[in-house]
């Protein structure tokens, strides 16, 4: 019963929630399909698009060094 209750009450309190956390959702459909997302820090943006192959090679060979 617990366990229903529990999902219940998050059912609930995404409906009465300003925002939910979708970044890792807008961060993989962006990654995937060149979707754009949204920047919750920097609404002024609009939408951005990241290169993220070429983010993840910058990072793989500084680690490397």
């Amino acid at each position: 019963a617990i366990p229903a209750l529990s999902a219940s009450l998050a059912y609930f309190d995404s409906y009465r929630t300003a925002s939910l956390p979708q970044n890792l959702t807008q961060a993989q459909r962006d990654f995937f399909g060149a979707h754009t997302y949204e920047r919750v820090d920097k609404p002024e943006a609009g939408a951005v698009h990241t290169d993220w192959p070429s983010m993840i090679k910058i990072k793989t060979k500084t680690r490397t060094k």
